[in-house]
């Protein structure tokens, strides 16, 4: 959940959308693709993947990975309870009135197009392909800045 702030910038214009730095890029609509590229490096059974689902009338889909302990997004590593906190405080100054629900996803939603559909007509995901140029590679190479899971503790 991310405001960009890129002049002229338009989630629909996928020339302007792949030219965002990387960090924006991965909050801004290409979370799940981060969060399936961090599941085929790291994943476990133990990680759960989430979707936060605005409440009707509010902005801010968001997809991440967690454990009971931290929550990784394009931010990284974060303390889970510290995370939702954030996320939750700073939406509502946002948009006031903003509030969203924890919905678990299945791993295969996060790129299909088709599926994340299926399984709920509000999520609209973009398979990898479906960018300017495939977004999975791109979402490896940026995993490649945060470290293994193993060795965090929060």
């Amino acid at each position: 959940m991310y405001q960009p702030r890129t002049p002229g910038y338009h989630s629909q214009d996928q020339a302007k959308r792949w030219a965002l730095p990387e960090r924006v890029f991965f909050a801004c609509g290409a979370c799940h693709i981060l969060a399936h590229a961090f599941l085929e490096r790291h994943g476990v059974p133990e990680h759960d993947v989430t979707w936060i689902k605005p409440a009707a009338g509010c902005w801010g889909n968001h997809v991440i990975v967690s454990t009971a302990d931290w929550v990784f997004d394009f931010h990284g590593y974060s303390r889970r309870a510290a995370f939702f906190d954030h996320a939750w405080k700073r939406n509502r100054r946002l948009w006031p009135g903003w509030d969203a629900t924890l919905v678990p996803l299945p791993r295969e939603v996060l790129i299909s197009g088709m599926r994340s559909q299926e399984f709920d007509r509000r999520l609209k995901l973009r398979a990898p392909h479906e960018f300017l140029h495939d977004a999975l590679p791109r979402a490896r190479r940026y995993l490649e800045r945060f470290p293994a899971p193993d060795g965090i503790v929060m």
